[in-house]
């Protein structure tokens, strides 16, 4: 039988217990240590930069923050959010 020792992403430590799982499938871990939950294998941010800027260009355009959600399939608070920090925010109500 092979053993795998997981650590903690946050402290380091190795006083984990598995904790049900993710809506994905993906086992959640307890970090006894720091009272931290954790995924295995967790996935990075899912919008590029290029995706970012594709959809800050578009409401450049004169395209609607809802039309946006719609097409790009990304929340309009996400949208809103993004054009605050590319400075585009003059239209935003």
């Amino acid at each position: 039988m092979v053993t795998i020792t997981v650590y903690c992403p946050y402290c380091g430590s190795d006083e984990i217990i598995r904790n049900g799982h993710a809506p994905n499938g993906k086992q959640k871990y307890l970090c006894h240590k720091c009272n931290r939950q954790s995924r295995e294998n967790p996935t990075p941010n899912v919008y590029s930069e290029e995706k970012k800027e594709e959809i800050v260009r578009a409401y450049e355009e004169r395209s609607s923050l809802r039309g946006l959600g719609r097409v790009f399939g990304v929340s309009r608070p996400t949208v809103i959010k993004w054009l605050k920090k590319s400075g585009t925010s003059a239209r935003i109500e």
